[in-house]
């Protein structure tokens, strides 16, 4: 009995030991002032003068809780700083018809002038814009940039800065892809921002609606090869009315694009696109070892067909059109989504990736590369993917796991990363 109760004594002993090392509680937490230097250095973008004396005055662990709820920390500061950046409140709309459609409408009567006199800079490209009207279109993209540099340096919310900043990247969109540029405002402000701390799921569910993720990765031009379907709505007024109504409509299922002179021939045929379906697994949720097939590609594909942009000259949202979507059957990752879904067979992938253990490895994988080293400890890893899968992807739980483990504040960790060009 004695030898038992020695052994159990010694594994509770080692249990506790282990635990401890994971995580630090409030007794624990280091104070010296390298350890708030370190945090202040990966949690944000470095100490400005006195922050290291406010961290050390409330103590680490408050300033990281505080760090994961930014809607409590005032930042009136930044939104003064921010005042006189016109266009980082503007919606893609607005963007679009101040900025877009001039550019588009100057380059389309500079072609129409060089048409009349013979005067073509490059044969076969469109001649380009004036000056002043390529420096308009930039200012989206500059003021984006501005804005983006000045939260950096001056807000109080430094971890939603870095949090924003890691999304946008793990989400990429470029904004050298045609009109891009002048949906990346809304995509950064509305879609990424909001969701850096909430569930995986909401933020993969606002990505794949973007019309900046759509138009990047062409999904907003992929349609079933069989179709178009006539909407079933359209159909039955039809028959009512003797087949008279919506003949010109039906012909007309995806959105036309404004286009820049002499591309239009270039356009290639409307089908499938798996540009998406491809970057969802590969980039934003299993990973490229994640354990899914080209067949996969493909059935992810199908299901997002439909997913387009409604209005795209006037710079409008999200539209599911059911005529181009491919509503038969699909076999995801040996998952079977029923005929007939609809917009639901996209939200059921999205789901069914989103709460994928090869998602939730991917995910802390890259956060804690992000957060504590290039090369991730496993211990760390494995810990913070259970807490994805034990919070149904809670962005927020899964950051706490990394930022309050001992492998984030060990002395290991200090000045062992470089920090990124940005």
């Amino acid at each position: 009995m004695r030898k038992i109760l020695r052994t159990t004594g010694a594994i509770g002993l080692a249990l506790l030991t282990t635990a401890a090392a994971t995580h630090f509680t409030a007794a624990s937490f280091p104070s010296d002032d390298k350890a708030i230097v370190h945090v202040l250095n990966r949690v944000g973008f470095g100490p400005r003068p006195g922050d290291v004396a406010s961290v050390r005055a409330i103590g680490l662990q408050r300033y990281i809780e505080q760090q994961l709820q930014p809607d409590r920390i005032a930042d009136t500061a930044v939104d003064a700083r921010l005042s006189g950046l016109t266009t980082i409140g503007m919606s893609a709309r607005e963007i679009t018809e101040k900025f877009e459609i001039p550019q588009l409408q100057m380059r389309q009567a500079r072609k129409q002038q060089a048409a009349r006199t013979g005067d073509q800079n490059e044969p076969g490209k469109p001649p380009r814009p004036a000056p002043e009207i390529q420096q308009r279109a930039n200012q989206v993209v500059m003021e984006l940039s501005e804005q983006k540099l000045i939260r950096a340096i001056y807000s109080d919310r430094q971890l939603q800065e870095v949090l924003t900043d890691f999304w946008f990247n793990h989400f990429n969109v470029d904004a050298r892809k045609g009109r891009d540029r002048f949906l990346l405002t809304e995509y950064e402000r509305d879609t990424i921002r909001p969701h850096v701390l909430g569930k995986f799921s909401d933020l993969l569910k606002a990505t794949a609606r973007s019309p900046a993720m759509l138009f990047y990765l062409d999904n907003w031009q992929s349609a079933d090869p069989n179709g178009p379907h006539v909407d079933p709505r359209i159909a039955a007024r039809r028959q009512a009315l003797g087949g008279q109504l919506g003949q010109g409509r039906a012909r007309r299922f995806l959105p036309a694009m404004p286009a820049a002179p002499n591309q239009q021939a270039k356009r290639p045929p409307r089908g499938l696109n798996e540009n998406y379906g491809r970057e969802l697994m590969e980039l934003h949720t299993l990973g490229v070892d994640g354990g899914y097939t080209q067949k996969d590609v493909t059935e992810v594909a199908r299901a997002f067909t439909g997913w387009t942009i409604d209005n795209p000259r006037q710079g409008a949202g999200y539209h599911f059109e059911p005529r181009i979507h491919d509503d038969g059957e699909k076999l995801v990752l040996g998952h079977r989504i029923k005929a007939g879904g609809g917009e639901r067979d996209g939200l059921e992938v999205l789901d069914l990736l989103s709460r994928h253990p090869s998602t939730a490895h991917f995910i802390a994988t890259k956060l804690v590369r992000r957060f504590v080293s290039d090369t991730p400890p496993p211990a760390l890893v494995d810990r913070a993917a259970a807490r994805f899968r034990e919070t149904d992807g809670d962005l927020r739980e899964v950051v706490r796991t990394i930022l309050t483990s001992s492998e984030f504040l060990s002395p290991d960790a200090y000045r062992a990363k470089g920090k990124t060009p940005f």
